[in-house]
């Protein structure tokens, strides 16, 4: 008995010694993190299990083998819960999506209230995976390009404009609105995908690799994604009137999809990391090269991670990138002057758009409607003044 005591005490003392070896190696193999970068980050993004979420999730993970950096991640159910927080200096950056980067930084829908209006947004990074974010048919339907959309039941989100604008901008790209469809509302998002897979639409928005459209897949119905033509300038044009953050893609990565069996799409980046203007430099700096130096770490960790590669940012998109985030890919030799040239006309848009706002905000009203309806009106005659397409002129 006496003799089991200190080889106990021994082979404690030997898994602390290896603990502690372990956390000696862990430490060593951390590295200093970049210049601006705090030791503790915060984040908000889509609802806990979305893929933006989990994403987030892995590539904090990734900071915090790499740094020793922490990583918070704030869920959000709504693109306002998600913004809130940036604007309130709560988090320092969200992975968003297109409602809380280009529709706040236009100042329409949830955000051309009295308590919002046009947000000075910023990016760093876009994620362009291989996912599509489009309409989603059953294959039961008979849709087999946009065009077949008409006469069929179209899911109608009450409450969230941004998907129901996606709808719109699809629609116009078949030269159909929603009066060629036949619009079944529903309470949110994953009740519209719902209605598709029980047979109460046929019809809605989601991305391709969004947990619903797997479950679509398997349902009696099955699942199709309406061919959105890359050949079709025309119905480009009209589908980017509505919605210009939108791009020909042919998606690979999903429900049903795979690099030997892809889709003739249109889609956006999701998530958008992004911030406010006045964001400090040296932290969105930080930030943005901490990204792409952890890449290898988390590119596998979570679904659509890939779309975050160096090779797959667009620098010509519809919000302009903080002065942080340009300063690193200036010194990758990636920032040209094209994008400068790009940037700064986005960045005098915002400002149309900041000083139309005070102007508003300054005059009486009669009520909310008054007010709201005073902002589009006055929006869309300085856009158009200023040489600006106006975009979203009523809803």
């Amino acid at each position: 008995m006496k003799t089991r005591f200190p080889l106990v005490r021994a082979a404690r003392l030997s898994l602390v010694a290896g603990g502690l070896g372990l956390t000696a190696a862990l430490a060593l193999a951390q590295t200093a993190p970049p210049p601006g970068l705090p030791g503790t980050l915060a984040w908000s993004a889509y609802d806990v299990g979305s893929g933006g979420y989990n994403q987030a999730v892995a590539i904090g993970n990734a900071l915090k083998q790499r740094y020793g950096v922490n990583l918070r991640v704030l869920p959000g159910k709504s693109d306002i819960s998600r913004t809130l927080p940036v604007r309130e200096g709560q988090v320092q950056f969200s992975a968003n999506g297109v409602g809380g980067s280009y529709l706040a930084q236009e100042g329409v829908y949830e955000f051309g209230v009295k308590n919002w209006g046009p947000q000075p947004i910023r990016g760093l990074m876009l994620n362009n995976s291989d996912q599509v974010l489009t309409v989603l048919a059953a294959k039961d339907s008979g849709i087999r390009t946009a065009a077949d959309m008409k006469g069929k039941r179209v899911a109608w989100v009450i409450g969230s404009p941004s998907l129901n604008q996606n709808i719109t901008a699809i629609l116009a790209f078949a030269n159909l609105t929603w009066d060629d469809v036949r619009k079944v509302e529903f309470g949110g998002f994953g009740a519209a995908m719902d209605g598709v897979i029980e047979g109460q639409a046929d019809v809605a928005f989601a991305s391709s690799i969004s947990g619903k459209a797997y479950q679509l897949e398997k349902s009696p119905r099955g699942l199709v994604y309406p061919v959105i033509s890359h050949k079709d300038k025309a119905g480009w044009e009209r589908m980017n009137r509505i919605a210009p953050f939108f791009f020909p893609f042919w998606g690979a990565e999903g429900a049903g999809l795979s690099k030997d069996n892809r889709v003739e799409s249109a889609t956006y980046p999701y998530p958008i990391l992004m911030s406010y203007a006045n964001l400090d430099a040296n932290t969105a700096y930080g930030m943005t090269r901490a990204m792409v130096e952890t890449f290898d770490m988390y590119k596998d960790a979570a679904p659509g991670n890939n779309g975050w590669a160096v090779d797959r940012q667009n620098f010509a998109w519809v919000i302009p990138f903080h002065d942080g985030a340009i300063r690193f890919w200036k010194e990758r030799g990636l920032w040209k002057p094209e994008h400068q040239a790009h940037n700064d006309r986005l960045i005098a848009r915002q400002k149309v758009l900041a000083d139309a706002w005070k102007a508003v905000q300054s005059g009486a009203h009669a009520d909310d409607k008054a007010f709201e309806q005073a902002w589009m009106k006055a929006r869309a005659e300085a856009l158009a003044k200023a040489g600006f397409d106006p975009v979203v002129s009523s809803w």
